[in-house]
């Protein structure tokens, strides 16, 4: 399904009944809906949400961007973020307004990762339409906190091949640093959610249009003390991209914030997990 919100067009699929309050999940960097399992989603509906899941823009089905700038990545981590594209509070907005689109005056959200930061600016840009905020493996802009290991920042920006094969070997070796070390990955699943990825969008140019809105993005430390949404931050005690000191500072700067540590989690959602985040993203949708 697509609706047409913020001037582009955005991909979403729903679970559950229509009857029942709606939970937003936004996902993170590079990622496409679908990496939002299906049995994930499922768990979440079966416990009596409207679980939407969607595309950012630039990435699956939802509008790419036309744009000429090329990401500068050195200036933005210099702080010149003149060659961003966009904003994190564009694609803020870009959520908002498919709650618009849906006919969803509130919602309660869930954020992975980049999805997380985006969530945020939703709680802190239009705080009447969030219910409740799950901020999962995220952290607050500051620069001083959930700072990545040199391993996942290196394998991160290692150069996209185009072809199908190198390209689903490369998502391969990310997800094996991002993970915890402990349990590691199936790959025969990561590989096959790697292929189903490639397959259903290819578009780099896009990925590197989110990553410049990422390095270009305030530090929301202030603005989230503002934020009245019943909070949980979710963040894995391995965590090698985004470090546990972003979830901690993250629950530091909203008020009556929820933390809950994972042990043994990286930067991942493995089905191990599943039934503790959702059992908390369910008690903290009661708050």
């Amino acid at each position: 399904m697509r609706a047409k919100t913020n001037g582009i067009e955005i991909e979403y699929e729903t679970f559950g009944s229509p009857a029942d309050p709606t939970l937003l999940l936004v996902m993170g960097f590079s990622l496409q809906m679908i990496d939002w399992d299906d049995r994930f989603c499922a768990m979440l509906a079966e416990r009596g949400f409207r679980v939407v899941r969607f595309d950012n823009r630039d990435v699956g089905l939802s509008s790419k961007i036309a744009s000429t700038k090329v990401p500068d990545i050195g200036g933005l981590l210099r702080g010149d973020h003149s060659s961003a594209s966009y904003a994190l509070d564009d694609m803020a907005n870009d959520a908002i307004g498919l709650l618009d689109a849906i006919d969803v005056p509130s919602a309660h959200w869930v954020g992975m990762s980049m999805g997380g930061m985006i969530a945020q600016l939703a709680a802190i840009l239009a705080p009447d339409r969030v219910r409740s905020l799950t901020s999962i493996m995220s952290t607050t802009g500051n620069r001083a906190v959930g700072q990545a290991t040199p391993e996942a920042l290196s394998v991160l920006l290692t150069p996209v091949p185009w072809e199908r094969d190198a390209n689903i070997a490369r998502s391969l070796a990310i997800w094996k640093i991002l993970a915890s070390p402990k349990h590691g990955i199936d790959d025969d699943t990561y590989r096959a959610r790697a292929a189903l990825a490639f397959d259903r969008s290819f578009h780099p140019q896009g990925v590197a249009r989110q990553l410049a809105a990422i390095l270009s993005a305030r530090d929301r430390t202030a603005e989230l003390a503002r934020v009245r949404a019943p909070t949980l931050v979710v963040h894995g005690v391995d965590d090698p991209l985004i470090g546990k000191s972003g979830g901690e500072a993250t629950a530091k700067a909203v008020p009556g914030a929820e933390l809950l540590l994972v042990p043994e989690m990286g930067h991942e959602l493995p089905p191990r997990v599943w039934p503790q985040i959702v059992d908390a993203i369910v008690a903290n949708t009661k708050r």
